[in-house]
């Protein structure tokens, strides 16, 4: 594991660009695509956009297809859909063609998205295993991390690689991939800043002892790839570096 420090949100984003620059040239390179997988929420607009703008020219994006970690139960349509997020962001300004995007269906009920999504994926990889070139994930302040939520159903399975999940304190099923399957990535990628998260970035990465339940974020542990930490200064205040 890896843990990267940065002054500023702006810096972290600097460096978080160069980190999957790198990681897509090599795959391209390697086996012809890129296959990346984009997290939710805010914290990665910036870093959205500005792939999209200012560093549009440093990854071949023909040759890259998009996935999501999770998704909110709402429509394609909804402000808070992941999939919305990303097409304002990065796809729109990519112009990225339709075949070459991901997105989780979600106007099938939640059971339904996550068969559907893990159909998809298996045609994507022809039948092979599912690994990702990268997994960018986030990080709650309750530890929580794609939609593995403390003390939920998804920290304990360990037989989909992709799920349906009841997420009793936002009253919501989710859609997410599992940390087995996360964990055969390549390379994983945390983008984590802010004062709230330093309790949960204390425990996830802190603590010599697990505790799944409470910080699912411990989950993830890469088998064969990388797993690295991009947080802002403010992230690590109960850190002891």
């Amino acid at each position: 594991m890896n843990l990267h420090i940065f002054k500023s949100v702006a810096e972290l984003n600097e460096n978080l660009i160069a980190y999957v620059v790198e990681i897509a040239t090599k795959a391209i390179a390697t086996k012809g695509r890129f296959d990346f997988v984009l997290t939710g929420g805010n914290s990665p607009k910036q870093l959205y956009k500005e792939l999209a703008t200012t560093y549009k020219d440093k990854i071949d994006w023909t040759k890259v297809y998009f996935f999501f970690g999770d998704e909110r139960n709402v429509l394609p349509d909804h402000k808070d859909y992941n999939g919305l997020m990303a097409k304002e962001n990065l796809f729109d300004h990519l112009q990225t063609p339709a075949n070459h995007i991901f997105y989780m269906d979600t106007t099938l009920g939640p059971e339904e998205a996550a068969k559907a999504y893990k159909k998809a994926l298996d045609m994507h990889f022809s039948g092979t295993e599912i690994v990702f070139d990268l997994i960018l994930l986030g990080m709650g302040d309750d530890a929580h991390t794609a939609s593995i939520f403390p003390h939920t159903d998804l920290v304990q399975n360990q037989s989909e690689d992709v799920a349906a999940v009841w997420v009793e304190k936002l009253s919501t099923f989710r859609i997410s991939l599992t940390a087995p399957l996360i964990n055969k990535a390549k390379n994983v990628a945390f983008i984590t800043f802010g004062e709230n998260k330093a309790n949960a970035l204390k425990h996830v990465i802190g603590d010599e002892r697990k505790d799944y339940a409470n910080y699912p974020a411990q989950l993830i542990k890469p088998l064969d790839g990388h797993l690295d930490w991009f947080v802002d200064e403010q992230a690590t205040g109960f850190l002891e570096l």
